[in-house]
């Protein structure tokens, strides 16, 4: 008797293993395609041109990494305070988008390894604002879900302003910060320096709200998705795909 549990306890864990194996990246290749969510409003990350084609710094990676995957690279505009819901509900493959690597995010879903540095930074129009000190009693702009907003949330500055406004779009932001209805915008240093080389009487706070580092994001179980993500932006590192591409968008490292 305790061989025939022995033995079927054998044949359940086998069954098990068999069919829990992770084949993720062999359900993509299968498929052919891609799905890669992002905010297609994230310049220079990813975001419309004026003829409504998808353009950016990640996009260009994302592209490259999936034609080395052998497979095409489908981009679906998605609200980013809901977008680890499209992934985990499996409305798309991947987030690409300038994803800040969190411990809050980690819990929820799978990171490549760190392919790109930022910082959360403090925009001004024309203010008195020079330090983070001097946020105290102003109406400060974030976007909604991002990472921008939980770093102002969990930072000491956010306990003392007049309000916090929240926007689906670092762009809505941005044109209340213009139009005088904020003070200030907390938004990543890739994009928050883009949109201010494009306009007069933006100003950066020197100090940084937080340091960090962007991930691509997955689903926890798409273990060999991730691996070959990885392997994939490494090759591209040696052989200066990755340079090329950085320098097409932010000039010379």
């Amino acid at each position: 008797m305790k061989k025939l549990f022995k033995l079927l306890f054998l044949t359940i864990a086998i069954f098990t293993t068999t069919f829990s194996k992770d084949n993720s990246l062999e359900k993509i290749q299968k498929k052919g395609e891609i799905i890669i969510g992002l905010d297609d409003t994230f310049a220079p990350m990813g975001f419309k041109d004026e003829n409504g084609n998808i353009i950016g710094f990640d996009i260009d990676l994302a592209n490259e990494v999936a034609k080395r995957m052998g497979v095409k690279a489908t981009f679906k505009p998605s609200e980013w305070d809901g977008i680890i819901f499209d992934l985990r509900s499996k409305k798309i493959d991947l987030v690409w988008n300038g994803m800040t690597i969190t411990p809050t995010r980690e819990k929820q879903i799978l990171f490549s390894e760190p392919y790109f540095d930022d910082d959360q930074i403090v925009i001004v129009k024309n203010s008195s604002i020079q330090t983070l000190d001097d946020l105290n009693s102003k109406d400060i702009g974030v976007q909604m879900g991002s990472t921008s907003y939980f770093a102002f949330e969990a930072s000491k500055y956010s306990k003392d302003v007049k309000e916090i406004k929240k926007y689906s779009t670092n762009v809505e932001a941005l044109l209340d910060l213009e139009a005088g209805r904020t003070d200030a915008v907390i938004m990543d240093a890739v994009v928050g320096r883009y949109y201010i080389a494009k306009k007069d009487g933006f100003t950066i706070v020197n100090e940084p709200i937080a340091r960090e580092k962007m991930g691509v994001g997955l689903r926890k179980e798409d273990i060999s998705l991730k691996n070959e993500i990885d392997k994939i932006l490494n090759e591209m590192r040696v052989d200066g795909t990755f340079k090329e591409i950085y320098r097409k968008w932010f000039g010379e490292q």
